[in-house]
């Protein structure tokens, strides 16, 4: 894959977090799709357009770097949280998580990944592990039956069309909630190797006539949505990690894919002009730790509005984790704050790691 088509995937992984922390701050940096609505489907989608074959052929080398690149640094952040959330409550009297035991440490990361507030958008980092191991194994499983990419394509449509469905008809448990986050996420990894191997340089799907489909489908789908009055449920937004998907049955698909597409038309149309600009790259090279710690970067950005106001921290122990200081008038400023000091605190991170590995070579 070349340079071009890298840096492109670079600069949509930067648009899929800028998207997931508006998401968290409640406002879509799309109108048209809600927070919510997409933005992790997204983000399995460029795991699969970053999928190679020779891993099919190879697959200790890829569960081996799965491990050193997914489980590894999440937990060493689940430590500093566990830390980080123990120092919050001797200060406030409020513990932001699940108990201390060695089940919530090692095993609910891998059920919810909630076990502690602050680093709860990391329930992803695990979801993506098991996911992209069982799209390995089922991939090389299906190429021995059958190679042919249609195939693959309905195989994997029928388990993430299934996934909604499953979740009305059985009682969701911890293992029923992996079980359907992962038939979901396995058909926008595969959408996205698809992408890449099939249509990318093959098919113009980026016209103005794709544009118009897409507008149309996507307020058609719109009519379905209840964003704008929680009485009646999320509507387009979905709530994957727990399998909350309301009354509806394909439409958080639907919006899923629609949503996939106008951010890969986005990109293709800023690239050109964004392509040279060094902090849209260096975010999209460090989505991992931006994912960890824009919570934590949200939590002290409070806290010091709360200071300069003369109000008690105390109060931030009243609402949940995702409340923010006068949002009317704060919302935007916590957005771009929050973006540059997580986007920096990754870089510093990949600097410090070459460091000691340059060293230590």
């Amino acid at each position: 894959m070349g340079n071009v088509f890298h840096n492109e995937m670079n600069m949509l992984k930067a648009l899929a977090i800028l998207l997931v922390v508006s998401g968290h701050l409640e406002f879509s940096l799309l109108g048209i799709f809600p927070p919510y609505s997409f933005q992790l489907a997204l983000f399995f989608f460029i795991s699969g357009c970053l999928f190679k074959d020779k891993y099919l052929d190879n697959v200790a080398e890829f569960v081996d770097r799965r491990i050193k690149s997914l489980l590894v640094p999440y937990f060493w952040y689940n430590l500093f949280y566990l830390v980080v959330t123990v120092i919050i409550a001797k200060l406030t009297g409020k513990f932001w998580g699940q108990p201390i035991t060695l089940k919530n440490f090692f095993i609910t990361p891998f059920l919810n990944g909630h076990q502690f507030d602050l680093s709860c958008p990391l329930w992803f980092v695990t979801q993506l592990f098991m996911t992209m191991i069982t799209f390995l194994f089922l991939l090389r499983v299906l190429k021995g039956v059958k190679d042919n990419k249609i195939f693959h394509l309905i195989i994997f449509s029928i388990l993430g069309f299934s996934a909604i469905p499953l979740s009305k008809v059985i009682h969701v448990t911890p293992i029923a909630l992996v079980v359907i986050r992962t038939m979901m996420s396995l058909f926008f990894v595969y959408l996205g190797y698809f992408y890449t191997h099939f249509i990318k340089d093959k098919y113009d799907i980026f016209t103005t006539k794709w544009l118009g489909w897409m507008i149309v489908i996507q307020s058609i789908l719109w009519m379905f949505n209840r964003d704008y009055d929680p009485e009646h449920g999320i509507g387009l937004s979905y709530v994957l990690v727990w399998a909350r998907f309301d009354d509806q049955i394909i439409v958080p698909v639907l919006t899923s894919i629609t949503g996939i597409w106008a951010s890969l038309f986005v990109v293709k149309i800023v690239y050109p002009y964004l392509k040279d600009v060094k902090f849209l790259q260096d975010m999209g090279n460090v989505t991992y730790h931006i994912m960890a710690n824009h919570l934590l970067v949200m939590y002290l950005i409070t806290a010091v509005f709360l200071k300069i106001n003369g109000i008690p921290i105390s109060e931030r122990a009243n609402h949940d984790i995702y409340w923010i200081y006068n949002p009317v008038q704060t919302t935007y400023l916590y957005f771009v704050l929050t973006m540059v000091i997580t986007t920096y605190i990754g870089v510093a991170q990949r600097k410090i790691k070459q460091f000691l590995f340059d060293r230590k070579a």
